[in-house]
């Protein structure tokens, strides 16, 4: 049996995709968190094979919950399901410890079938991710500007992103509020924005948003 945990900040879609896996065999749902933070917690304290994983949530976000739970729990495999399946979003997911990288987008035998397959120790890439990331290489395009972003920072980027205050965003990665300032001024220095609005303007522009409400 496979023991899953949903981590979503939407009510509704954990309470869909809990239905849904509980008609399977094999699967179990053991948890249903709102928030990375819940997730690191929760693989702490309880056995866990999988972790559907969202990208975009409130707090720390789906990246840095990957890396935590990668780090809390070696032997829990995490699946990212998010909308936002352009670069750099699966590279430097896969960087930090994720297994697997699927579309929201994807069927539900898709989904049955990566979650099989991260818990068989298989990388898995959603067809629609792979097919973009190969045709990015083969047309070789210039990468998206936020491809020249540590890890790191692009975990700042996703927080600046949800509007929250620097006392908030270093709260949450245990850091001064200076440190990220730091992190901010310097990411605006590679993206070569000047604001928050342009950097918000930015990630729309490049598909790390899919619209202008996803930052409220």
């Amino acid at each position: 049996m496979i023991k899953i945990l949903l981590v979503d900040d939407q009510q509704l879609v954990r309470f869909g995709l809990k239905g849904l896996l509980e008609r399977t065999t094999d699967i179990e749902v053991i948890g249903d968190v709102a928030s990375g933070e819940e997730a690191v917690e929760f693989v702490k304290t309880h056995e866990t094979d999988v972790v559907l994983m969202d990208l975009r949530m409130p707090g720390i976000g789906g990246l840095e919950a990957t890396r935590r739970v990668a780090r809390a729990s070696p032997k829990t495999r995490v699946l990212v399901a998010t909308v936002h399946i352009q670069d750099p979003y699966p590279k430097s997911l896969f960087k930090v410890g994720a297994a697997g990288f699927l579309s929201k987008a994807a069927s539900e035998e898709e989904l049955i079938r990566a979650i099989h397959a991260v818990h068989a120790g298989e990388r898995y890439i959603s067809p629609d991710v792979a097919e973009m990331l190969n045709l990015k290489t083969l047309n070789a395009k210039e990468p998206t500007p936020f491809s020249k972003l540590a890890e790191r920072e692009l975990q700042v980027v996703l927080m600046l992103l949800t509007g929250k205050k620097i006392n908030y965003l270093a709260k949450q990665l245990h850091v001064s509020s200076k440190t990220v300032c730091t992190y901010r001024y310097r990411i605006y220095d590679k993206l070569g924005v000047e604001t928050d609005v342009g950097l918000t303007l930015l990630a729309f522009r490049h598909g790390l948003l899919e619209d202008m409400g996803t930052v409220d």
